[in-house]
């Protein structure tokens, strides 16, 4: 699933075509992405309504819509994309959302598999929604501090807490698995266990991992793509996410694979991670 650099990179290469914008009209091929709204008042709330802002929170994209935010969340597959040109057979196949722009544009979000989710939240809903999300990492108050506090009160493995979108936002297993390799922290460590000094690498690391991977576009595995269509370059800058059995880059140590920790893949040294 797209995390914060993915969706922090959709939303800078979309903003500039959209913010100032009026939707025309809205066409949705299928209702199955939508969460707490209809298509009829999706429709209703879309049309006509100017776009003042896009942002983003976690790992959704934001569209602010006056009245009402619809809120995006790009799944595996999901992309969100301004066209200036008709759409090709595929892209129109795999276009769940299209909502043509007042200068002959067209925002489109495409999702192969339909795995992404779509809400559509008055101005209170939407407070409430992003109050229980953790704070932003990339946020200058996200300081040694903030992550102490974020950590606080759980014995849960460090991996499964800094992913726990209510206690940190925005980062998937990607940047959790890079980010503990540089500083040097087992995985499955308990998160009520690390001293300060682990807390503040970690903070330094995950904070420089991540500005790494806004700078790069995001990682590309599979199916992700900027919001001009293009493959992300961070894949060729990590060092444990998807190397399971090959060396460490540091030490050589075969590394390890693991689905224990939280059921995702875990990949970590045991010579470098402690």
């Amino acid at each position: 699933m797209p995390e914060l650099p993915e969706v922090e990179t959709i939303v800078r290469e979309v903003r500039p075509a959209l913010v100032g914008r009026t939707i025309r009209r809205v066409a949705l091929s299928h209702d199955d992405i939508l969460r707490g709204v209809s298509r009829r008042r999706l429709q209703r709330s879309m049309r006509g309504a100017s776009i003042r802002g896009v942002a983003r929170r976690a790992k959704h994209a934001i569209i602010d819509l006056g009245a009402h935010h619809l809120v995006i969340q790009p799944g595996m597959t999901g992309s969100l994309m301004v066209y200036d040109r008709p759409l090709t057979p595929d892209e129109v196949r795999y276009a769940v959302l299209r909502a043509p722009l007042d200068n002959g544009q067209e925002l489109v979000y495409r999702d192969v598999r339909r795995i992404g989710r779509i809400h559509l939240l008055d101005h209170e809903a939407f407070d409430e929604y992003s109050a229980a999300l953790g704070p932003e990492p990339l946020a200058a108050a996200f300081d040694d501090a903030a992550l102490s506090n974020a950590l606080a009160g759980t014995r849960q493995a460090i991996k499964k807490v800094i992913m726990d979108q209510r206690r940190i936002a925005g980062i998937g297993n990607i940047y959790a698995n890079e980010a503990l390799f540089a500083a040097g922290i087992d995985p499955s460590k308990p998160a009520n266990r690390l001293t300060p000094e682990h807390r503040g690498r970690l903070r330094r690391d995950l904070q420089r991992i991540l500005e790494a991977a806004v700078a790069s576009s995001g990682t590309t595995v599979r199916d992700y793509r900027t919001g001009t269509g293009q493959p992300g370059r961070y894949q060729f800058e990590l060092l444990v996410y998807g190397r399971q059995g090959e060396p460490c880059r540091a030490c050589g140590t075969r590394l390890t694979g693991t689905h224990e920790i939280d059921g995702r893949m875990t990949v970590f040294c045991h010579r470098c991670q402690s």
